[in-house]
């Protein structure tokens, strides 16, 4: 196969990894890095580093068990466990999703704000185009819109090289471990764990590979697609991190939220910096709106038994949109709702994503070593031991915010 053939391919595969992995940096995501900077300096850009690794690691998997099994993770885990341990499941993945969505639309509203545009406007418009979009979209005219919103998230990386950080201190900090003891800190790690290696992330990749109908041969390409994902989404990560550190953090100015630390960005980098991280809140915003709801409906029509695709019409798939609208308009709701915890919402849904974590990365490890679901492409030994690692580590980070929280 020439290099122009593998290309077209790889281009043709492209997508899953790509859309999961830079959904992850939504507005919850942005605030939680912005508050990592701000907070502690580059001390702990080796906490992305390592939720990085962790989500190609199981990216990787869950795209693989979408290939191979043509299923999603609602659907498989209620096959391989049985409908009680599936419902479980998947009561998880709708209460982390509607929280995360709240999110997304709270994002909105706040990057909307910066430009003097109220809520109450911006909204309910975002609703009906994001709405719009897949309700009526084909699946390939909805993954183009949906790539080419993704192209937004550069605004960070000029953010964050035009705060003029101090590089040396920024590797240091990436290879270096270091962690403050305060119950504080551990909630910010907890909470980077729970934004960049997400459970509706885990569910969105496997089901929308099997709705692009990727096979076994794709399995290669699809690999290069998931790791190309989650290093571009660690960079924004990372962008967004150094930038708040090399100016927040340098002055000691606290933040709420993502906004705040776009507004605070302008006495300190100038206009650009600071609108360049509204815009890319917003584009943020609106690409994980498009993108939460989506996961939760093919997640309620997996368990159902009755998987539908995003080429399905309404009438042919009224569960599958049905979800969808339902998810999109009560966040929408909660968060027009004057005097909304909007914050708490931002960052308290990233350390409950890290909590609802263990039970899905738990029924996603028991699939993967199973050989009479996954045959020949069943996890080895050393992709087993790399599994249990990344569990245990995000165990770890629990307890430890757990046991803080109550001394």
């Amino acid at each position: 196969m020439s290099r122009r053939t593998r290309f077209a391919v790889l281009a043709a595969v492209a997508g899953p990894g790509l859309l999961a992995g830079l959904s992850d940096d939504d507005p919850a995501g942005i605030t939680t890095y912005s508050s990592l900077g701000a907070e502690y300096g580059y001390r702990l850009l080796w906490v992305l580093l390592l939720s990085t690794i962790a989500l190609a690691l199981f990216h990787d998997l869950g795209a693989r068990m979408g290939i191979v099994t043509g299923q999603g993770l609602a659907g498989l885990i209620r096959e391989t466990y049985g409908v009680r341990r599936g419902g479980a499941a998947l009561g998880l993945l709708v209460v982390a999703n509607t929280g995360t969505t709240c999110a997304e639309f709270a994002g909105i509203a706040a990057g909307f704000e910066l430009f003097g545009i109220s809520r109450y406007v911006s909204v309910p418009l975002a609703l009906i185009g994001v709405s719009y979009l897949v309700l009526r979209g084909t699946f390939h005219r909805v993954e183009r819109v949906l790539l080419a919103v993704s192209a937004v998230f550069v605004t960070y990386i000029l953010s964050g090289i035009l705060a003029h950080p101090d590089w040396s201190a920024a590797l240091r900090g990436t290879v270096v471990p270091s962690l403050p003891t305060s119950r504080q800190a551990v909630l910010l790690v907890t909470a980077t764990v729970g934004t960049t290696l997400a459970p509706w992330g885990l569910s969105f990749i496997q089901s929308y590979a099997a709705d692009k109908h990727l096979t076994v041969k794709d399995l290669r390409y699809e690999r290069v697609d998931v790791v190309v994902g989650s290093v571009l989404t660690g960079v924004i990560g990372f962008f967004v991190v150094i930038a708040c550190a090399a100016t927040l953090h340098k002055d000691g100015i606290t933040i709420r939220d993502a906004s705040d630390a776009a507004l605070a960005l302008k006495p300190l980098a100038g206009s650009m910096a600071s609108s360049l991280f509204a815009v890319g809140l917003i584009g943020a915003a609106v690409l994980a709106a498009s993108i939460l709801p989506l996961s939760t409906a093919y997640s309620v029509g997996e368990f159902a038994g009755r998987e539908t695709a995003l080429n399905d019409g309404p009438r042919e798939a009224p569960l599958f949109y049905g979800t969808y609208a339902t998810i999109a308009i009560i966040s929408a709701g909660i968060v027009l709702i004057p005097g909304a915890p909007l914050i708490p919402i931002l960052i308290l849904t990233q350390v409950l994503n890290a909590v609802l974590l263990v039970p899905l990365l738990g029924f996603m490890y028991g699939i993967s070593r199973n050989t009479d679901v996954m045959g020949q492409h069943a996890a080895g030994r050393v992709a087993r031991g790399a599994y249990l690692v990344g569990i245990a580590a995000i165990v770890v980070c629990i307890a430890a915010l757990a046991v803080l929280s109550l001394t």
